[in-house]
């Protein structure tokens, strides 16, 4: 049985590479396999998936309206398919990523998908989101912090350097990111000031309990005290 796999990373952890190694593997030993790639980086009406290490392949693109199990399904009447590879899986659409869950649950063609697990506030992708949930398989590529960690948060930079904490979720301009282990995505986005706020509300809300246990404590010692006698 065939199944629906998710290889996620941050930035420049060489998905790309792996993919194209793998689909390599296949075409190496006679098989076909079909490639899809995001339209949001195509340059030109043709796909291409690009590794950093300088090798590519050329891929199909695919928009957020396409029907992938449709595609694959008159792909494959049209010459067998032995894998489908995905690059830039997060771009996905939810009913994107159960047309390939379809494809390997019913042509029984292994679909490998390869993309980025959050944004750089921190948040699900949502074809990540979904393939997190219905994925057969969950593999983490890894790369490091500069601190030598492992990173798994990415962070927006803008021109000068300076780090971006709102904006539209997708960026194209892949220089514009830096893979960061938590801790440094922390310092970067300033979130870390975010626990100070709550220590001062946490304060201000102990001040008002003590004050009003003094009050209780003024109005339980007047109560106890005996009436006064008056002169006749």
């Amino acid at each position: 049985m065939s199944k629906l796999y998710f290889s996620y990373a941050a930035m420049n952890a060489g998905k790309s590479t792996v993919l194209l190694q793998a689909s390599y593997n296949y075409i190496e030993r006679g098989m076909r396999t079909l490639l899809f790639t995001s339209s949001l980086y195509a340059e030109t009406d043709t796909g291409k998936i690009t590794s950093r290490i300088g090798i590519d392949a050329k891929a199909e693109l695919y928009g957020r309206e396409d029907d992938l199990n449709a595609w694959i399904v008159r792909e494959h009447k049209r010459k067998k398919i032995s894998c489908v590879f995905v690059d830039e899986a997060q771009f996905l659409t939810k009913e994107q990523v159960w047309q390939l869950a379809r494809i390997a649950d019913r042509l029984d063609i292994p679909v490998l998908c390869y993309g980025l697990r959050t944004d750089f506030q921190g948040k699900l992708f949502e074809g990540s989101a979904e393939l997190l949930a219905i994925a057969d398989n969950l593999r983490e590529i890894r790369t490091i912090c500069h601190c030598g960690r492992k990173a798994t948060m990415v962070v927006r930079r803008t021109a000068d350097g300076r780090a971006l904490t709102t904006g539209a979720q997708v960026g194209i301009e892949k220089g514009m990111y830096l893979s960061l282990c938590r801790r440094h995505w922390v310092e970067e986005m300033g979130s870390e000031r975010k626990p100070k706020a709550v220590k001062v509300v946490a304060k201000v809300a102990k001040k008002k309990r003590l004050a009003a246990k003094a009050n209780l404590r003024l109005a339980a010692a007047n109560a106890s005290r005996p009436p006064r006698r008056t002169k006749r």
